[in-house]
């Protein structure tokens, strides 16, 4: 793409230099000159601003972005086409001055945890927004992490973001070969489809990366990398670096596993369980679970001297005085503690029974079935203890048919035992035929279309010899096709046989009359005849006379001259017999010879008929030769 620096695109943003460049598009540092403000305007390159699906995502990533208010977000300011100057489309977003985690990879290998942390907790809260709104970000990895020379952590490109509110409608097949292979979930390279827990496996990748140095799989081309994530599975921390947290070990093992049920449902809850772990600045946890500060909540400074207790008479108070008591003795401190401790244990028990015999605990986490066929669902649900009821049957454009589109509940939500999770299974993509209309009236074509759930387009209307005026010649798309429902169906209407006005030829050339008229589309037809009047090879007349129009195609006779039908006889006296026989011949009269004498070559010494009588052409001459 050509360098846009200088360029003031939509009338605002002046590009004052390039930041970044990739395969979709360019990233300029521009000033608003409207309000004064650096900010980042995103151009995609022009050979792609043609295809409908790339502009498509293009303006995707400015509603999936936009439709998110986070810190860790990168803010969507302005999206649209530049109105004059050099053609572009556009996204406006804010200025993050700053290097990606990839840059910060390159250079250091790895990070280490203290230095990590800060990096993926904000990432995982901006994707947990993003979750909760039902947007799924689908390209998760460290060249779309950028992290501000302030240190502020931003998520970019939402380009291949998913959900409701965004609408679906790249395949599934073009987000897989669109998304980065080294951070792919198995069901994304498998079954094409992507949920919350699919961001989760990438962010797990990449934690594993930052803190190892190295992908958990590498290969020599994409597609072989791409089928290790869904055959292998990415190894422990622990395989690849020493002196890892164990929860933080298994954590990450969860959230890179091969399947979905296994990890954190969303990044939410990545979250949370990240800061459960209760890591402090090293990086390291209390056996106990606490952190070094909670622990320093709960005990007493490391230097200080035990504190010991002044004893008490059973006749005094804590301050020393003396009292009378009752005769009946009281519960010691540990006494009392003791028993609050055991009843609590006991409710907690009877709540834990309550819990795991009739309450939420009895219910059954319901697996992802999404993209899989009716048998392989029903698989993997009925030996839970639950059946399984297909409730409707959609179309879908990325869901092959027969295959699961989704499930109610959904994966990762809870069923009572012995519940029915109802599938909505798909039919393949939404098409109809495109019915038969030639020889129809426009009225009953657009009738028979309006029934197969199609539109009628352009319509419009020319001559033919062969169809009735007011009835369709041909359609597009032909008849038959499959297409995709309100698909525009055109048509082209007969105005019938053309007719056209005819000159007069007579007079004129024959050679002139019959090229016109067969130019003109007439069928013609030529035929000779002697004319005392008209010169040879020009029109003596046409058939039907020339008065008033007739239709293209129609029949036309013109009739010829080929000369008098009269001729005098030559003065061939004294001419040799050869050549007096031919100058009768060319003039269209039979010779006949008649020899005498004994001469080698031979002259006419008599005619008859006699010489400048005149006679008809085919007329019998006598020549007498000697």
């Amino acid at each position: 793409m050509a360098d846009l620096t200088g360029e003031i695109i939509d009338g605002r943003y002046q590009l004052m230099r390039i930041i970044d460049s990739g395969g979709m598009a360019t990233i300029y540092s521009a000033l608003d000159l409207r309000l004064d403000r650096q900010v980042a305007v995103k151009i995609m390159h022009p050979h792609l601003a043609h295809d409908e699906n790339y502009v498509e995502r293009f303006i995707r990533e400015a509603k999936a972005a936009a439709a998110i208010s986070h810190p860790n977000i990168v803010a969507i300011q302005d999206q649209g086409w530049n109105q004059g100057g050099v053609p572009a489309v556009f996204i406006v977003m804010e200025l993050v001055e700053g290097a990606t985690l990839r840059q910060y990879l390159n250079q250091q290998g790895r990070l280490p945890l203290t230095e990590l942390l800060p990096i993926i907790k904000p990432v995982l809260s901006a994707l947990a927004a993003a979750h909760r709104l039902g947007i799924v970000h689908r390209d998760i990895k460290p060249e779309n992490i950028l992290i501000s020379k302030d240190g502020r952590v931003k998520i970019a490109d939402f380009g291949l973001a998913r959900g409701s509110i965004i609408g679906q409608t790249m395949t599934a097949e073009s987000s897989v070969v669109l998304g980065s292979v080294s951070y792919l979930a198995p069901e994304q390279v498998e079954r094409g489809v992507a949920d919350a827990r699919s961001d989760v496996y990438s962010t797990g990748v990449m934690f594993f990366e930052a803190l190892t140095g190295e992908k958990p799989f590498s290969g020599d081309d994409p597609v072989q990398v791409a089928l290790k994530h869904v055959k292998e599975r990415v190894p422990r921390l622990s395989q690849m670096m020493t002196e890892v947290l164990p929860a933080l070990d298994d954590l990450i093992y969860l959230a890179t596993s091969s399947n979905p049920d296994e990890r954190p449902i969303d990044a939410g809850d990545f979250l949370n369980k990240i800061r459960s772990l209760a890591l402090d600045t090293d990086g390291k946890a209390d056996a106990s679970g606490k952190s070094q500060m909670s622990l320093e909540l709960d005990l007493p400074p490391r230097n200080a001297e035990p504190v010991k207790e002044k004893p008490i008479s059973e006749n005094q108070n804590e301050s020393g005085e003396e009292v009378s008591r009752p005769a009946k003795r009281k519960l010691s401190k540990r006494v009392k503690r003791n028993r609050t401790i055991a009843v609590a244990i006991v409710i907690a028990i009877i709540a834990a029974t309550w819990y795991i015999v009739i309450g939420p605990g009895t219910r059954i986490e319901i697996p992802s079935v999404a993209g899989m066929t009716i048998t392989q669902a029903s698989n993997a649900l009925t030996p839970l203890g639950v059946s399984i009821e297909i409730r409707e049957k959609e179309f879908s454009e990325d869901i092959a048919e027969g295959k699961v589109i989704r499930s109610d509940p959904a994966g990762g939500d809870k069923v009572a035992e012995g519940g029915t999770v109802y599938l909505y299974v798909s039919q393949g993509k939404e098409r109809y035929t495109v019915p038969t209309i030639s020889g129809l009236t426009p009225e009953e074509a657009t009738e028979l279309i309006q029934d197969n759930n199609l539109r009628v387009g352009a319509v419009s209307s020319k001559f033919s010899p062969d169809v009735e005026a007011g009835k369709i010649i041909t359609q597009e798309p032909a008849a038959s096709a499959r297409v995709m429902r309100d698909s525009l169906v055109n048509f082209v209407v007969s105005k019938g046989i053309e007719s056209m006005a005819v000159n007069n030829y007579t007079g004129k050339s024959g050679e002139q009359a019959l090229n016109e008229l067969t130019a003109a589309g007439f069928d013609v037809e030529v035929e000779y005849r002697y004319s005392e009047t008209e010169a040879p090879d020009f029109v003596i007349a046409q058939l039907p006379e020339p008065s008033g129009d007739l239709p293209k195609g129609s029949k036309i006779i013109l009739i010829v001259s080929q000369g008098t039908e009269f001729i005098k006889i030559p003065n061939l006296i004294s001419k040799p017999t050869d050549e007096a026989k031919k100058l009768l011949e060319d003039a269209g009269l039979i010779v006949k010879v008649d020899p005498s004498g004994k001469n080698a070559i031979k002259r006419v010494y008599a005619i008859d008929p006699k010489v400048d009588s005149k006679v008809k052409r085919g007329t019998t001459v006598t020549i007498s030769v000697r």
